[in-house]
């Protein structure tokens, strides 16, 4: 004879495994963050600190002018420095969170599945569509799930190449805007 609740107790340290290892994960990545937005706040400080002492210093226009450039780059660079920064820790975050879904989801439908067909060991005579029908759903559920995933790893490819060429063209595009050559004479 088949346990159930043995099933269950099995399905509920699962969940709480998988529940535990992601507040594991999402603690370890606000930690990076709070480190990032720690450092970020720092080298804005630096900086501050800094361009004061160079403004200070300034002695005619043509100097006042290859110093904002020089703070305006700085600056940019700074921004996509952190931009950079926070978009990776968001997608190992979502990579991680993702497998750790993946990882659970298999699981679960392997252990669904070991109790379907245990159960339909033990079902009585003449159930034969009901266990039909409940094998069908689980393996629509399960290529609906791999379905889902596939399209989100693709979205998810889509947005880190979109990302990454938008930061490479605001930095190409900041570097033009504040080099001499990338000015209009006035």
């Amino acid at each position: 004879m088949y346990n159930v609740s043995e099933q269950f107790a099995e399905i509920n340290k699962a969940g709480y495994a998988n529940a535990i290892r992601l507040a594991s994960l999402s603690l370890e990545n606000a930690e990076r963050l709070a480190k990032l937005n720690l450092q970020a706040a720092k080298s804005a400080l630096e900086q501050g600190v800094e361009a004061a002492n160079t403004v200070a210093g300034i002695k005619d226009v043509q100097e006042f002018v290859a110093v904002r450039a020089k703070l305006t780059e700085a600056g940019v660079q700074s921004a996509l420095g952190y931009s950079r920064g926070v978009y990776q820790i968001a997608s190992e975050t979502q990579a991680d969170i993702s497998a750790l879904a993946e990882e659970a989801w298999a699981a679960y439908t392997k252990g669904v599945a070991a109790w379907v067909e245990k159960a339909a060991k033990d079902a009585p005579a003449g159930s034969d569509v009901a266990v039909t029908a409940l094998k069908s759903s689980m393996a629509a559920t399960t290529a609906a799930f791999d379905q889902f995933s596939k399209a989100t790893k693709q979205v998810v490819n889509f947005a880190d190449a979109s990302v990454r060429a938008a930061t490479a063209n605001a930095a190409n595009a900041a570097k033009a805007t504040t080099s001499p050559k990338g000015r209009r004479a006035a």
